[in-house]
């Protein structure tokens, strides 16, 4: 799944193609279950013009000048999912299968979306429902926030650093690939408690997740599945990756071979020797509960022959 390195080397490359566009028409296939409102895009946005992209984590903004019916501007926020590729290309150019959005441009390129297994999403909002969005359903961007927040998320928080760290609704843009580096770089353990973590622990996960962003960002993200940039590039981040997908091979630290465990329902990669897993308190003598033994009582002794007839004969 494109994490945040990826969604802003998209961001960037819209960037530098669309602000002062302005979008022809619309075309859409026929499977279009990832767009809330298909017909939303192919009566409102013909005829907008392009004003911006802005990206908070994971998700895409495509902001645009207010329209003649409305003075209020418009967002399309795009959510690239798994597979979800977007790029602007000339008309000419083959079309990949699984192609379902076309913004044909005022400058003879259009904008293709291409997505092979739809878990993408695409929605035309107002600029001020955009906003309320980031700030109701989305944390931090893993980028913007500062080290005395990031510290104060950490703490507060018993939860597994390595599900802290992918819960979109704390922290923003984190996935899979950059937080199993990031903690691999730090030295920390995916299974660790975040309130667990000392304060020098702390900071040195927040330098190494804002190290390992970029340098992503740099290298134009990591391509392991499906992932393009808007030219249709693969990115390079994949071959400086430590640890993730890399169960077996030797630590490029200590030579101990990767392991990979379920964390928070996902893959984690890690070096047992450099991460050392936290340990298991054993429950002390004193707090154990105490043995209680039941008494059984002794079978009943069957009467005897003797006694039998005895009682007989009394009777």
């Amino acid at each position: 799944m494109p994490e945040l390195p990826e969604v802003e080397t998209v961001a960037r490359g819209l960037r530098g193609a669309l602000p002062g566009r302005r979008i022809l028409n619309v075309r859409l296939s026929t499977k279009t279950n990832f767009i809330e409102d298909p017909s939303a895009l192919e009566m409102q946005l013909p005829g907008r013009t392009v004003s911006g992209i802005r990206r908070h984590g994971k998700l895409l903004l495509v902001d645009f000048e207010p329209g003649a019916e409305s003075e209020e501007p418009s967002a399309l926020t795009i959510h690239l999912g798994m597979t979800g590729q977007i790029v602007v290309s000339v008309p000419e150019a083959p079309v990949p299968p699984h192609t379902h959005v076309f913004l044909a441009l005022d400058d003879g390129r259009e904008l293709r979306y291409t997505d092979v297994r739809r878990f993408g999403k695409m929605r035309l909002v107002s600029a001020g429902a955009a906003v309320a969005t980031r700030a109701t359903t989305l944390g931090a961007d893993s980028l913007a926030i500062t080290e005395s927040e990031f510290s104060e998320l950490v703490r507060s928080r018993r939860s597994r650093i390595k599900a802290l760290l992918l819960d979109q609704g704390a922290l923003s843009g984190m996935g899979n690939i950059y937080t199993d580096e990031a903690l691999w770089r730090s030295r920390i353990h995916p299974t660790r408690l975040g309130a667990n973590l000392k304060p020098d622990e702390i900071a040195r996960l927040y330098e190494e997740v804002q190290a390992v962003l970029n340098e992503a960002i740099q290298l134009k993200g990591s391509s392991v599945s499906d992932y393009v940039d808007t030219e249709g590039n693969r990115g390079e981040f994949q071959t400086r990756h430590r640890v993730y997908q890399r169960t077996g091979e030797p630590c490029f630290r200590c030579g101990t071979k990767i392991r990979r465990s379920i964390v928070a329902g996902r893959s984690s990669h890690f070096c047992p020797q450099c991460q050392q897993a936290p340990r298991t308190r054993s429950v002390s003598r004193a707090r154990r509960k105490p043995r209680v033994t039941v008494k059984r009582s002794a079978p009943h002794r069957k009467a005897s022959r003797k006694t039998k007839s005895k009682s007989r004969r009394a009777a």
